[in-house]
């Protein structure tokens, strides 16, 4: 696994509580792991931090697997 995933796995058990079994690529946000808005944003701001990133709006709105947020997250730490 990559340190990328590793991480964003580690937020999503920590700040929402998932079991880490639950956390694959194509696991979607809302419809599979039951995160509402207000954890999402939560999430989107811990990914900011944890990665020293800026995400914006417009931009989170189109994270909605955890594989999609990894290869984003992914992109914008080597730009």
């Amino acid at each position: 696994m990559s340190h990328t995933l590793d991480k964003v796995i580690q937020i999503l058990v920590d700040k929402i509580g998932i079991a880490e079994t639950e956390a694959t690529l194509d696991a979607n946000f809302i419809k599979d792991l039951g995160i509402d808005s207000l954890d999402y944003a939560e999430i989107v701001m811990e990914f900011e931090q944890s990665f020293d990133i800026r995400i914006p709006d417009s931009d989170a709105e189109q994270l909605q697997t955890i594989g999609q947020a990894v290869e984003y997250i992914n992109r914008k730490t080597k730009a």
